[in-house]
């Protein structure tokens, strides 16, 4: 999404009753270089949303994978929608695309059993330079990621 694309996708969107609001965010602990950065731009985008810091919730796990463990025990806490934020480097093994692919057909399972939204900010990408530009570098997927959250809310409102 481009920095035009960002700002139009902000801008057209209110949030209802973002006070009452609750987040969990899962954030992975392997490359928490990138992560913290990727939690630090959803923290932002919340906050800018009107939604107090005191209802947005940080919960660290080991690395991606275990995102979805928990996730799924997020579920049923209270939490209006749950942002699952990780990084995945692709290295000179598979272990890249079993780990991807687990994490996103995952947190795509648990879409299908919640009743809660479960966002998906896991960055994939082919080098750390990529995981820099989408963390902050050039933009903040985690800025992305808590709007979607807030709009799939809507869903439930």
């Amino acid at each position: 999404m481009s920095a035009k694309q960002s700002e139009d996708f902000v801008k057209d969107f209110n949030v209802i009753n973002p006070e009452k609001l609750k987040i969990a965010c899962v954030v992975s602990e392997w490359h928490s270089d990138i992560t913290d950065k990727l939690f630090n731009g959803a923290v932002k985008m919340l906050k800018k949303k009107a939604i107090p810091e005191k209802n947005i919730s940080k919960i660290s796990v080991p690395g991606s994978f275990e995102l979805i463990f928990a996730c799924k025990n997020l579920i049923h806490k209270n939490f209006d929608a749950v942002i699952a934020i990780g990084c995945i480097i692709q290295g000179e093994t598979r272990h890249f695309e079993f780990v991807s692919n687990a994490v996103v057909n995952g947190i795509k399972d648990l879409n299908i059993i919640s009743d809660i939204p479960i966002i998906l900010c896991v960055s994939t990408d082919d080098n750390i330079n990529q995981s820099i530009d989408r963390s902050g570098g050039k933009f903040n997927k985690g800025e992305d990621s808590a709007i979607a959250a807030l709009k799939m809310i809507t869903f439930n409102q």
